[in-house]
């Protein structure tokens, strides 16, 4: 960058990494997957089914539950140390639902399938307990405030966690006596502003949703032009799921949570799910014994606040996400801002989540002064212009309060992570980190190249966005369906957690005691 010292910043830390006497000092850190896919009838109608009994209990399952609808499958990989790994993972929970879903199909892609409105969107069931009427309640306040097609979205969200060696060495390298839990936390808050400063980037290159089905902008005060029957678009957007015709939510448009450090980002939640909002007490919490939201406040729970990342720790039994965060401070951040691809069957692949992980240490390294709130209304609207106009010939962004080219800007950023992508290929002679930043920097050079171009390139045929994901969406079943051999001794496993998750649901729910108005009271008073 041009501002004086932070580019000496980053490369002194880069060389003392590449000093430090340890080759694979960046290598082996933990990743993870979490996606999600509406089931839809082979007609590309949402399907009205309820979860499929032979997944298992979507409250209790650790690897296949549901989002927000019950007709949205989210699939959780754990945590492994290669990528591949976690991709056949990936793959084998998409092989195994597939064997359980009937004609039904997984859609292809974030932007939902044709959808009557909001009163189509089933809401996620989790059985009789009071934690599962939670949930479910949870779920029916955010289709109140933001609309239940919204939350029809489906989106990857990419968990990951810097090696332990790794914290050892770069607390060495800053001049701290301990790689402790408070100087990892304030770590992963600087890669969390870096992250704000160029996170527009992975929408640039990753985003592949330029256009929607017309059926999911019924009843909504949005205009976007006409690409045929039944398709609407942006000319040069790259994903409309993170802008604001999409995940982007205008209801929280007033709502600022600092990044600057972990005690201003828990106050900033905690003063969100504790501060009454009277549109939202004037929808009533609850109206004729039926709850239909958990409270009236700016947030009903932390999970609420829509981020393009966030700073998470494994919370304990019935622990809230910010008190597990003051206890032990950040575990590893999850990155929310990539669309499902329909390219790749499962969604997302290998190149992807390389560049990811290469593209987290360039925001932990990188000099990171804390954002006031100038800049970040001025990061807000970067990404907003290349959410709606990324490949827009000669764009420009703000940057230090001046209008750079996007492009100048990122190729900035790629040739800053080829050291890391140096560090993390040691020892493997494929050099896969270096493939992957180099096929990114082919997508900076041609935008033609950049998925929200090929998904355009697509429809210029003029088949409709509906009937291109649908097909994609059989493609990738007959994928899985067919693929030889399946991986029999996982798809067992999952097989037996799933009728375990099932007698996990029903120990919950005989356990229960109380009422379910006291239970939510003690949740809230912890």
């Amino acid at each position: 960058m041009s501002v004086p010292g932070i580019d000496r910043v980053f490369e002194r830390r880069l060389a003392s990494l590449v000093n430090s006497g340890e080759p694979q000092i960046l290598q082996g850190g933990r990743k993870g997957v979490e996606k999600e896919s509406l089931r839809v009838t082979p007609e590309g109608r949402l399907a009205h089914t309820p979860h499929p009994a032979a997944l298992g209990s979507a409250l209790t399952s650790e690897h296949i539950t549901t989002d927000f609808s019950e007709s949205l499958i989210e699939l959780v990989t754990p945590a492994f140390a290669h990528t591949w790994e976690l991709l056949q993972y990936l793959l084998d929970l998409h092989q195994f639902v597939y064997r359980h879903l009937g004609d039904e199909l997984l859609w292809a892609t974030s932007m939902p399938c044709a959808i009557d409105g909001d009163a189509d969107i089933p809401l996620a069931q989790y059985g009789s307990s009071h934690v599962g009427h939670m949930k479910t309640v949870y779920r029916n306040g955010l289709g109140l405030r933001y609309g239940r097609m919204m939350q029809a979205i489906s989106g990857v969200h990419f968990n990951y966690s810097f090696p332990l060696p790794f914290w050892e060495a770069y607390a060495a390298l800053r001049g701290e006596r301990s790689g402790g839990s408070g100087f990892v936390s304030a770590s992963y808050f600087d890669l969390l502003r870096n992250y704000r400063r160029h996170g527009w980037l992975v929408l640039y290159l990753f985003g592949v949703s330029p256009v929607v089905c017309k059926s999911f902008l019924r009843g909504r005060n949005v205009q976007l032009p006409e690409l045929g029957m039944g398709t609407a678009y942006e000319p040069c957007a790259t994903s409309l799921r993170m802008s604001d015709v999409g995940y982007r939510n205008r209801n929280q448009a007033g709502l600022t949570v600092s990044v600057n450090n972990l005690g201003e980002y828990v106050h900033d939640l905690q003063r969100a799910i504790t501060s009454p909002h009277p549109p939202y007490e004037a929808l009533g919490v609850k109206v004729n014994g039926e709850w239909r939201q958990l409270n009236a406040n700016i947030l009903q729970i932390e999970n609420e606040y829509y981020s393009f990342i966030r700073p998470k720790r494994v919370a304990r039994s019935g622990e809230r996400p910010t008190k597990a965060l003051r206890r032990a401070g950040v575990e590893y951040v999850e990155v929310r801002a990539l669309d499902v691809s329909a390219f790749d069957p499962v969604g997302v692949n290998q190149n992807k989540l390389r560049f990811l992980e290469a593209f987290l240490a360039l925001c932990l390294l990188k000099d990171s002064p804390p954002i006031g709130i100038a800049e970040q209304a001025a990061l807000d609207a970067n990404h907003l212009t290349v959410a709606r106009r990324g490949r827009e010939p000669g764009l420009t962004l703000e940057r230090d309060g001046r209008k750079v080219p996007m492009r100048e800007w990122a190729r900035e950023l790629l040739d800053s992570m080829a050291g890391l992508c140096e560090i993390l290929d040691r020892g493997d002679a494929a050099r896969p980190y270096g493939q992957a930043l180099a096929t990114q920097a082919a997508k900076v050079a041609d935008v033609a190249l950049t998925p929200s171009a090929r998904l355009m390139s697509e429809l210029a045929s003029g088949q409709s966005f509906f009937d291109l994901a649908l097909r994609m969406s059989e493609t990738h079943k007959a994928y899985f369906l067919d693929l030889y051999p399946p991986n029999e001794e996982r798809l067992k496993e999952l097989a037996g957690e799933a009728q375990e998750s099932l007698l996990a649901q029903r120990r919950i729910e005989a356990s229960d005691r109380g009422t379910f108005d006291a239970y939510l009271a003690r949740y809230f008073a912890d």
